[in-house]
């Protein structure tokens, strides 16, 4: 029988003697540890290396969502709340499925089986979205959810990249291009030079500039974009202009 490693992070001790409780009837995990805090479950993360990781949202000083932010989770994650509003935001965040407290048998039950029927995993914070999904970010050191939808683009501010959305300028956030280019969905967003990223449902026309290069025009945006001519071909191939 092929086993899997858990890890239990709650920083209440009964909370964490529950889930453990409840995985003693599932004999194909086994729990590599526990951890009170975000710190404490980044470093079991990496040496333990989980494939499900049982994650309370509310801890003292950081919380289960900021163990995304800061760390690489190659696991399955299930959210551990006592607030529905929280569950929600698992759920965009790509969570395999949310716990409200007390954790009811039943419940769980249903949420390890299907764990067990996709043991594999992609990291948590780094699967591509879709569309109408929110991603929680820090912006500007300050943690919040952001629609997809809302975006119109993204810019490279060194080693950070700064958000602009239908309603504004959103801040910084310590994402790289390259992070932003693996978790956008493809069909709506797309690189058009090494410092932009742009929503392709905010496009308003596209047209001729210098040396085959060409300007953005984009919804919200006082200023066209430009496109520079390595991501032309690949702009022109994928939306036939």
């Amino acid at each position: 029988m092929k086993t899997y490693q858990a890890l239990i992070v709650d920083d209440e001790r009964l909370a964490r003697r529950e889930i453990r409780s409840l995985l003693e009837e599932h004999p194909q995990i086994q729990v590599a540890g526990e951890a009170e805090s975000v710190p404490e479950a980044a470093a079991l993360i990496e040496q333990t290396r989980p494939d499900i990781v049982f994650l309370d949202v509310q801890m003292p000083r950081a919380s289960g969502f900021d163990l995304l932010e800061r760390t690489r989770v190659d696991a399955h994650v299930v959210f551990i709340t006592a607030y529905n509003e929280f569950a929600v935001r698992a759920f965009e965040v790509n969570a395999l499925d949310y716990l409200l407290k007390p954790v009811d048998p039943e419940r769980f039950r249903r949420t390890v089986a299907r764990f067990l029927a996709q043991p594999k995993a992609q990291t948590a914070a780094r699967r591509e979205l879709e569309y109408g999904d929110s991603i929680f970010v820090a912006l500007n050191q300050t943690p919040r959810f952001v629609r997809l939808s809302s975006l119109v683009c993204i810019r490279a501010d060194g080693d950070y990249t700064s958000l602009v959305a239908t309603s504004g300028p959103l801040g910084l956030v310590p994402k790289s291009m390259r992070e932003w280019e693996e978790l956008l969905p493809a069909r709506q967003f797309c690189r058009i030079h090494r410092s932009y990223i742009i929503n392709c449902e905010q496009v308003l026309r596209v047209e001729k500039w210098f040396n085959d290069s060409y300007r953005v025009h984009l919804r919200h945006l006082d200023q066209p974009l430009i496109m520079s001519r390595r991501h032309a071909t690949e702009f022109r191939r994928r939306f036939g202009i």
